[in-house]
């Protein structure tokens, strides 16, 4: 059957229509993958980090939770800045910032200027992370969007795994600076396409940021994450528990400025649908009990059995994998039958991963952990696409920047609380000595060391299956929804 003449032209159009939403779709991604990378290939570094640096503990702890305390703060209003700005040209700024802040970690002459360095490079990731969202909720209908998460689900678990592999080739066979290096020939190439190929698909809002709010967050955060970080290095007693309470204090003083805010970091009217409370609620709790645990495992391959970053990496690499497999199909089911059964079933199937990760021992088969992680993979790809899209298709248009800042800001706050609060944990069961050695990896360890060790891990672990259950609960409890097609 051929092609009347006066449907060529809008045939060509339509494909070129096709062609620029996969390339604005494929910077997305990759955004998403550089981030992923480097989540997973800073873990495997910090050891060897440590030693070359001479730095502390407490330092190598802060190289992550800076960067992530960082983003979590500025989510909301990066996000508002998008919907004032552009998102799209926001969204490319990050990557440049990203960039500029990868190289300079990998120049970094100490473990102080390291994390000051990390703070540049979160800057860029809060340009990133905070406004991808609203980006592919701009370029995408309703009912296409679970499909589009999926995507990115892929980029993510592909990310992952290359940060994994590559963390464990390059800490293990060059150098750590080189983790950070590779950043910057990815970032030049995801910038300028990102210039190129990313448009403006949503009108300019005038809004305004909360500065004050925002401080507030980061300062109640700060102080909560220095007190369990202490906490874990030197006992929860004295300076650790006034902190605490001093972060505790800060969060209710946030909570009231956020009841009166006229433009609050957390806006309150999106609230208003049940599924969007719903599933911030159940990204929240998630990350709380998930995000720490890749970095346990690995420090107990490494301290415990004994491994090399490489050797370690490879044994988690088949969680990624499924989970990326997973993730698109999920997507689209979210987009067909809604979100609350595939993510609840995904966060049940995730706990049941952290389970078997709590039955490993000192004789344990290696197998175990692959098996873990491979089970909470699978958990994983079900539960990120479906979520993430129905936050999105349960908040206004005019919001979307915003609401996607939301949801990032209640996913890092549980990311940057599960690593301080899974380390307090593991390290309340052994002694401080024990725990250096083991989570930095300066010795490996046998014996009632080990043992003292695992029983941590143990310990953490429960946690983490309480913490998920949660997720369930608030997961159920958002309702049901339907997704429909819109111009």
């Amino acid at each position: 059957m051929h092609m009347p003449p006066e449907a060529l032209p809008n045939a060509h159009e339509a494909a070129q229509k096709g062609m620029a939403l996969g390339l604005a779709m494929a910077v997305v991604v990759l955004g998403v993958m550089m981030s992923a990378i480097d989540t997973t290939i800073v873990v495997l570094a910090l050891p060897d980090i440590m030693r070359d640096l001479h730095a502390s503990l407490i330092e190598m702890i802060w190289v992550i939770l800076l960067y992530l305390l960082i983003v979590t703060v500025l989510a909301t209003q990066v996000g508002r800045i998008g919907d004032k700005y552009g998102r799209a040209k926001i969204y490319n700024l990050g990557f440049v910032i990203f960039t500029a802040g990868s190289a300079l970690c990998g120049l970094s002459p100490s473990g102080m200027a390291l994390i000051a360095f990390r703070g540049v490079q979160a800057l860029g990731g809060a340009f990133i992370s905070s406004n991808s969202g609203a980006i592919i909720a701009d370029m995408f209908p309703p009912n296409r969007r679970g499909a589009a998460y999926g995507y990115v689900n892929i980029g993510w678990n592909v990310g992952a795994i290359l940060g994994i592999i590559l963390g464990g080739i390059i800490t293990t066979f060059v150098s750590w600076r080189f983790i950070f290096f590779i950043n910057v020939p990815i970032g030049i190439f995801a910038s300028v396409a990102g210039f190129r190929y990313l448009e403006e698909r949503s009108p300019r809002l005038v809004k305004r940021l909360d500065t004050a709010g925002a401080g507030l967050l980061g300062a109640g955060l700060t102080l909560l994450l220095l007190g369990l970080t202490t906490g874990a290095g030197y006992g929860m007693h004295g300076l650790p528990l006034y902190l605490l309470a001093a972060g505790a204090a800060v969060m209710v003083v946030f909570s009231v400025w956020e009841v009166r805010a006229r433009d609050p970091v957390i806006r309150p009217e999106l609230f208003a649908s049940r599924v969007f409370t719903g599933s911030v609620l159940a990204s929240l709790f998630q990350a709380l009990g998930n995000y720490a645990v890749l970095f346990l495992a690995i420090m107990y391959l490494q301290g415990v059995r004994g491994l090399t970053p490489f050797q370690a990496s490879l044994l988690v690499v088949p969680g990624y994998i499924v989970g990326g497999v997973i993730g698109p199909l999920a997507g689209m089911l979210s987009d067909r039958y809604g979100a609350r059964g595939l993510a609840s079933v995904g966060l049940t199937v995730q706990a049941i991963g952290i389970y078997v990760y709590s039955m490993i021992s000192m004789t344990s088969p290696l197998a175990l952990i692959t098996l873990a992680a491979t089970i909470a993979g699978i958990g994983s790809g079900m539960f990120y696409p479906a979520n993430s899209s129905a936050v999105m298709a349960n908040s206004p248009r005019e919001h979307y920047g915003a609401a996607s800042g939301v949801l990032r800001t209640f996913a890092n706050v549980g990311m940057v609380t599960s690593f301080a609060l899974a380390l307090f944990v593991a390290s309340s069961s052994m002694p401080p000595s024990i725990a250096e050695a083991v989570f930095l990896g300066t010795t490996s360890i046998s014996g009632a060391s080990a043992e003292a060790f695992v029983k941590g891990l143990h310990a953490s672990f429960i946690a983490s299956m309480a913490l998920i259950a949660l997720a369930v609960v608030f997961s159920v409890l958002r309702g049901r929804e339907v997704r429909r097609p819109t111009a």
